[in-house]
């Protein structure tokens, strides 16, 4: 699209989105990355794209990561089926090394290559890295997927100080040296409150939150964290889309401004979100 506008056209869109750049210049911006944006390999780079932009005026822009298509592609490729319980992989001591290689590495240092090919220094970490994320098991049967107990928010600062992007995989660990698989979701919401962020966007394969769930054209742009509550005694938020608005509280309490369920099938929807009147999902605010 941007192919067939007049350089004068170009100059004004610009122009429009100076009093949001403004707005975020100086603030950190997580972006919880995953779903069908991690899939489809155009997505992929127009991402990695709107990082690199928003970093090069000077947002903070931390990386968190999930890869679950990737880590169960691998388990099958290695002879073991991937099982899930209530929508959380069961992560045996096998898996939980697969988990950490899969995230850890290959997905984690592609991204960083990616964002270092846009033009941007960036910086690979899991949540093993400085003790950045710690957790204890969450549920016996799970296996180690891990409840998170403490963020140490000081290795991505320093990074963001020395105007690096953090990426960060959401493996964890504990004082006794066990690895835990952590809900990308739910790792993004704790780094964004340790971090003071001044937004969250969790990327999805839907367009938000809708008051029909079969329904796009339903999308409800903008709720408090009050009306979740209402929502979701009323059915409206059902399914997958609990934790997902569970994160969404969990970051607010944790002193995010707001969060957004952003629709990672959309071109640049990132950008859309961040500089643009339109947004591209629905917004989460504490009222």
């Amino acid at each position: 699209m941007m192919l067939q506008l007049t350089n004068a056209e170009r100059a004004e869109v610009l122009t429009q989105a100076l009093p949001y750049i403004r707005r975020y210049t100086g603030k950190i911006v997580c972006v919880k990355y995953g779903g069908n944006a991690m899939t489809n390999e155009m997505l992929k780079q127009q991402v990695m794209e709107d990082i690199t932009l928003l970093h090069m005026v000077g947002v903070k822009v931390v990386l968190v990561h999930g890869g679950g298509p990737d880590i169960s592609e691998t388990m099958q490729k290695l002879g073991k089926e991937p099982v899930f319980v209530d929508g959380l992989r069961v992560t045996d001591k096998e898996t939980v090394d697969i988990v950490q290689m899969v995230l850890a590495g290959k997905v984690n240092k592609t991204l960083v290559n990616m964002i270092e090919h846009c033009g941007a220094h960036a910086v690979g970490l899991s949540g093993m890295d400085g003790r950045l994320i710690e957790a204890k098991i969450k549920d016996e049967r799970l296996g180690f997927v891990g409840k998170i107990t403490k963020i140490n928010p000081e290795p991505v600062l320093a990074l963001l100080d020395k105007d690096y992007v953090p990426v960060i995989s959401t493996v964890a660990c504990d004082r006794d040296g066990n690895t835990y698989n952590i809900n990308g979701d739910t790792a993004a919401a704790y780094i964004a409150g340790a971090l003071g962020a001044e937004r969250l966007l969790l990327m999805t394969d839907i367009a938000g939150l809708l008051a029909d769930k079969d329904d796009p054209s339903t999308l409800i742009p903008q709720v408090t964290v009050e009306e979740t509550r209402t929502l979701k005694e009323r059915g409206v938020i059902s399914g997958g889309m609990i934790p997902k608005i569970e994160c969404c509280v969990t970051a607010i309490e944790k002193g995010v401004n707001n969060v957004t369920i952003l629709d990672g099938r959309v071109p640049h929807s990132i950008l859309m979100e961040l500089l643009t009147d339109e947004g591209a999902g629905t917004m989460v605010t504490g009222g």
